[in-house]
This record gives C-alpha cells, sequence and structure tokens, in this order.
C-alpha cells in the first residue's frame, strides 16, 4: 500500500486535460526529493495522528505499514548526503495534501497556517462568485453555475479548470481552502487564471463577489399540459417544499418532468425527501464507510405524493442531493433518466485536529443507491443517454432545441397516467 502510494507520489501532477496541460511544470528532481523525503516522514506522522504506530507487528491488518523503518533509514541518507539540505516542513505540507488528494476530491489536508485561517473565517465574508467548485485532475473545475452570478456574467462553464486563484495554483491547495478563498465579504475581488476547453491560453478574470440568492423554481407545462416541467436549479428545503406544493397542485393525472441539470443541493436529506415524493416503499439509498455503521435511507409512506410518470434530467453539472435523487428513481425503475453522466459527489467527511495544529478533512462514509453503486465513485448514468454537443471532444455549434429535454418529453409523452 505504502509502495503504491510511493509511486503515485512520485509521478508528475496528475494528469490534466489537454488545455490545461500548460500549467505542469514541476522540476523532476525536486519530485524525487518530494517523493524519498516525505515518504520517509509523511507515514510516521499520518499513523502517530491516528494512533497506528503502537499495533503489533504480527498484525495482518498493518502488514502494510512495516516498511516504516526503510523510509526512516532513506531520510537520513538524503539528509547526510543529499547536495542541499531540503526544507523539511515544507516538504511534509506537501505531501501531506498529496497523500490526503489522492484519496477523494474531497478528502483534504490542512496545514496549521491553512487550518488557522479556516476557522477563524468571519461570518461576514459570505459573499459567493456562484460557482460549484470540485477537483478533477488535480486542479479545482467548475461543477456549475448559478445563472446571474459574476460567474455567470464572466461566461465561466461546467467543466472550466480554475488554474490560479490570486496567483496561487489550485493543484497546491486542498479543497476546502479553494472554496473558502472563493468566498469573501460582499463587494470584494478574487482574480482567477481559468483554462477553457479547446482554447491554448488561460483567461484572466476577476469576479466581484456578491449575496446570492436561490435560482427561481422553473415551471412550465408541456403537451397540452399533460406533463409538468420543474426545474429547482438547487435542492434547498425550502425549494423541495415547494417542489411538494407543485406536484400536489398538479393533480394524479399529469405526469412529471424533473430537470436536475446544473443543479446543487449540499444537504443529501433533500435528494431523499425529493426522491420520496415518487417512490412509496424501499430503500433510497443507504451510507457506510470502515468505520461508520451502515445507514439505510428508507421511503415513507407519509412523504410521498404521486404514481404519475416521472423522468428525470441530469447532466456533469448534476452535483450531491440531486444525485440521489435521480439514483433512487433510476435504480427502482421508477422512471426514466436521460442526459449526461452526473459529476459523482456523496459522501460524508470528518475533520480530526492533528497534534501539530493542522486537521484533516476526511470522507468517512459514502453514499450507496439502491442497487449498491457508490455515487462518489460512479456517479449516475442515465438509462436513455443523450450527450451533449461536446461531449465528444470537438466543439459543435449548439443545437437549436434541447435534445435533452426533447428526450424526455418524448418518453413521458409515450406513457399513460
Amino acid at each position: 500500500m505504502i509502495l503504491a502510494l510511493s509511486l503515485r507520489l512520485y509521478k508528475c501532477a496528475p494528469p490534466v486535460p489537454r488545455a490545461a496541460a500548460w500549467v505542469v511544470s514541476v522540476s523532476r528532481l525536486f519530485q524525487r526529493l518530494v517523493l524519498v523525503v516525505s515518504l520517509a516522514i509523511l507515514v510516521p506522522l499520518v499513523l502517530g495522528a491516528f494512533g497506528w504506530l503502537g499495533v503489533h507487528a504480527g498484525d495482518e491488518k498493518d502488514a502494510a505499514y512495516r516498511q516504516i523503518g526503510v523510509y526512516a533509514d532513506v531520510l537520513r541518507k538524503i539528509q547526510n548526503y543529499y547536495v542541499t539540505a531540503p526544507n523539511i516542513g515544507d516538504v511534509t505540507d506537501g505531501a501531506l495534501h498529496g497523500l490526503l488528494g489522492s484519496l477523494d476530491p474531497d478528502s483534504s489536508y490542512l496545514s496549521p497556517a491553512e487550518y488557522k485561517l479556516y476557522k477563524e473565517r468571519p461570518a461576514s465574508d459570505n459573499a459567493q462568485v456562484g460557482v460549484t467548485i470540485s477537483k478533477r485532475f488535480g486542479y479545482a473545475t467548475v461543477v456549475n453555475v448559478v445563472p446571474g452570478s459574476p460567474a455567470d456574467q464572466e461566461h465561466l462553464h461546467d467543466g472550466d479548470v480554475i488554474d490560479l486563484i490570486g496567483g496561487e495554483s489550485t493543484h497546491d491547495l486542498p479543497l476546502a481552502l479553494i472554496r473558502f478563498m472563493l468566498a469573501g465579504k460582499p463587494s470584494s475581488t478574487v482574480s482567477l487564471s481559468v483554462v477553457r476547453p479547446f482554447k491554448p491560453d488561460p483567461d484572466k478574470i476577476t469576479l466581484t463577489r456578491t449575496i446570492l440568492s436561490t435560482p427561481p423554481l422553473g415551471e412550465q407545462f408541456f403537451e397540452n399540459a399533460t406533463i409538468l416541467y420543474l426545474k429547482p436549479g438547487a435542492l434547498t428545503a425550502a425549494r423541495v417544499d415547494d417542489i411538494a406544493s407543485k406536484i400536489k397542485a398538479a393533480g394524479k393525472g399529469r405526469k412529471i418532468l424533473l430537470d436536475l441539470r446544473d443543479t446543487t443541493g449540499d444537504d443529501p436529506n433533500q435528494g431523499l425527501r425529493l426522491a420520496n415524493f415518487f417512490i412509496r416503499q424501499g430503500t433510497l439509498a443507504s451510507l457506510e464507510g470502515q468505520k461508520f455503521p451502515l445507514q439505510t435511507f428508507t421511503a415513507d409512506p407519509a412523504q410521498y405524493i404521486t404514481d404519475a410518470p416521472v423522468a428525470v434530467l441530469v447532466n456533469r453539472g448534476t452535483f450531491a442531493a440531486p444525485e440521489l435523487t435521480a439514483a433512487a428513481i433510476e435504480s427502482l425503475k421508477r422512471g426514466d433518466v436521460v442526459g449526461e453522466r452526473t459529476f459523482g459527489e456523496g459522501s460524508v467527511q470528518k475533520t480530526i485536529d492533528l497534534p501539530e495544529g493542522g486537521a484533516l478533512m476526511l470522507t468517512v462514509a459514502k453514499y450507496e443507491d439502491p442497487a449498491g453503486k457508490k455515487i462518489q465513485d460512479d456517479a449516475v448514468t442515465p438509462n436513455v443517454v443523450v450527450a451533449s454537443p461536446q461531449d465528444d471532444g470537438e466543439p459543435m455549434p449548439q443545437s437549436n432545441g434541447d435534445e435533452q429535454l426533447n428526450q424526455a418529453v418524448s418518453l413521458l409523452k409515450a406513457k399513460t397516467s
């Protein structure tokens, strides 16, 4: 296990899209230094934080950690013979960032300085630029954009890579800190370097943070008002309440088209509650981790609203709670899921304080759909895939119509209420 980690740390920065390849310029010599030194000191630090250093050598469970002495010996050799004395503190911080980042996008190491900054953030720093951010290929990546937000006005789109924030590379920053840096006081600004698909050079943009409101609930009728179309924009508790009211007001005979494209929800319970509106009984999802007790989320008949045909639209901007909704409806064959593969976000993090003042933000459990697929690992693949015009990797003109929407309407039109 440690050997596999060593090889991973040795490689250059994780693969990036072709458009972002120019940002990878780290010295191979320095990477070798980081590899050897960090492994020698990193493993004891992390194991000590979890209390693993006191295990018996014969314990098969901990066999992967028996090479600690080898790495310590290598460290001594480097300290004694390498051309210059390495900065152990800087190397350790970088290696810990890389270690946690290699697990999944949500796991992070915060150095003592970073953690102090994170904890002392003023409550007034609640203005945003209007993007949902995660990490892909090691860099901050735009998942979706709030309509009308500063990010939208600067034409940021899902899939854009944020290379620099205020001059700092996002490859070297934990995700928690990236999200922290994008927020701030109202009317304050943040400068970004953005690598966009099919553009060789990054764009330098400045965004003015603002207090954002939840986008309004989109509502339309199709096919002579036989289909109710709802686009929540964000899955807050209040928005899910609004959806419940709309479905109830629509009556039993009206089919439901739920558009969860470019929709984010931080509260998984809201995604499950929305799924429950269409599912009377059965398992909606489960949550489990190595040390996290299994939790099973079962449909509550009291929350059930309608047995009308339903279709769900998703894309790669469908993030977190809405993915649980789509996964439950698809897995239980309650309706069709149409569009593109979702982003893949469904986990629980725990903050673990470290003795030296830093912290781990560690993923401790992952959500699974009723079929046992982990959302974080597999995302949600629609049973009816309708790709966006740029999914084949080549720029194409946008269609005048919405093919994903048209396909979902056609499927619902063919179903009897």
